[in-house]
């Protein structure tokens, strides 16, 4: 099979390179993009570890063919803050609760929680673990996670 130019908005960067077609996102976001914040857990979908946002949507990446997505606009935790030097207030609240221990499960929690901080609704503490549910930490035992998230939809983060 042959590989096909594809091109993706990540984080603001236009990138276009070739695309085995077995490639899968999380793949090609590591190998093309050097989007090495997006981790690769259990390769099915199921620890939310490559969780990345697909146009808006919260996608694991290991699950979706990156020919699938081209043209898309991909977001990753390494894209949240306005620069460099500062930390979006998600990623703020991670760091001052200790909801980031190990580090491996934050990428796909930041993006989750991001989209639910995008939707403008307000969510109770369960609809939080509900919503959180695909994404798997053995670490934290969420409680911290969980707190974090809920500090920052009170603030009225927009997640933007």
């Amino acid at each position: 099979m042959t590989p096909q130019t594809m091109s993706l908005s990540i984080n603001g960067r236009h990138v276009t390179a070739e695309s085995p077609p077995h490639y899968t996102l999380l793949r090609w976001l590591r190998d093309y993009a050097q989007a090495y914040e997006v981790k690769d857990g259990c390769s099915e979908g199921v620890c939310g570890a490559c969780t990345v946002l697909v146009d808006g949507n919260s996608a694991t990446a290991c699950s979706i063919l990156a020919l699938q997505v081209n043209g898309s606009t991909i977001e990753t935790a390494a894209g949240l803050a306005e620069s460099e030097e500062s930390l979006h207030p998600l990623q703020e609240a991670f760091w001052s609760r200790g909801a980031s221990q190990c580090g491996f499960c934050t990428q796909g929690l930041l993006m989750t929680a991001t989209e639910m901080l995008r939707s403008g609704e307000k969510f109770e503490r369960n609809e939080i673990r509900d919503h959180l549910h695909g994404n798997l930490c053995r670490c934290s035992g969420y409680q911290s996670i969980v707190d974090a998230v809920e500090s920052v939809l009170s603030e009225g983060v927009s997640g933007q």
